[in-house]
C-alpha cells in the first residue's frame, strides 16, 4: 500500500474538513497516482468529496464504524482487521491509502512509499499527520523542484520505507541452508 496527501510546513492536511489549498497541478498528480487503481480512506474524507461518492475509476475502500454507511461506488469495511483481509485480494502496489488524518496516522507505517506534496507555507490547517521527516523508517526517494501555482510553492516528495537490513540478512541467512 502507498499514501498520497498534500500537505503545508507543519504537515497540515485539511481546514474545516476539507483541503487545504486547491491546486491544479496537484489535483491531476492524484489522480494520475489513482485512477485505476484501489483507494482506502475513511468515512468522513468520502462524506468531504463531491457528491459524497467514491471517486470515479477506482475501487473505493471506506472505513466506518456505523454499520449502516453505504456511498456509492464504495465498499466499507468496519474495522482495520476487515480492510486488511480486504486488501489482501489487490497488488501491495495498486493500493493507495487518501485519508483522512486518522487513518493516515494509523497506517503510514504500512505503506512502502508516501507520495506527499510539500506545500512550503503554513495554510492554517486543524488537521495534521506525522512528520515523516523525523521518522527513521522512511527516506525521501525522490524530490521534484519547486512548482508555484495559485502563489503557493511546492515540491512532489516520494518517501519510500527503508529496507530492515537485519530482517533481510536473516532470511539470507537461513534460505542458504
Amino acid at each position: 500500500m502507498d499514501l498520497i496527501v498534500a500537505a503545508d510546513r507543519n504537515w497540515g492536511i485539511g481546514k474545516d474538513g476539507g483541503l487545504l489549498a486547491h491546486i491544479p497541478t496537484d489535483m491531476k498528480y492524484f489522480k494520475d497516482h489513482t485512477m485505476g487503481k484501489v483507494v482506502v480512506m475513511g468515512r468522513k474524507t468520502l462524506e468531504s468529496m463531491p457528491g459524497g461518492k467514491g471517486l470515479p475509476g477506482r475501487i473505493n475502500y471506506v472505513l466506518s464504524t456505523r454499520r449502516d454507511f453505504a456511498a456509492e461506488r464504495c465498499i466499507t469495511v468496519g474495522s482495520i482487521d476487515e480492510l486488511h483481509e480486504e486488501l489482501g485480494k489487490y497488488d501491495p502496489d495498486e493500493v493507495f491509502l487518501i485519508g483522512g488524518a486518522a487513518l493516515y496516522n494509523r497506517l503510514y507505517r504500512e505503506c512502502e512509499r508516501l507520495y506527499i506534496t510539500k506545500i512550503d507555507a503554513d495554510l492554517g490547517a486543524d488537521t495534521f499527520i506525522v512528520n515523516i521527516d523525523e521518522d527513521p523508517a522512511f527516506e525521501i526517494e525522490s524530490e521534484s523542484g519547486p512548482v508555484t501555482e495559485n502563489g503557493l510553492t511546492y515540491r512532489f516528495t516520494v518517501y519510500r520505507k527503508k529496507e530492515n537490513k537485519g530482517e533481510h540478512e536473516a532470511q539470507t541467512d537461513i534460505s542458504g541452508c
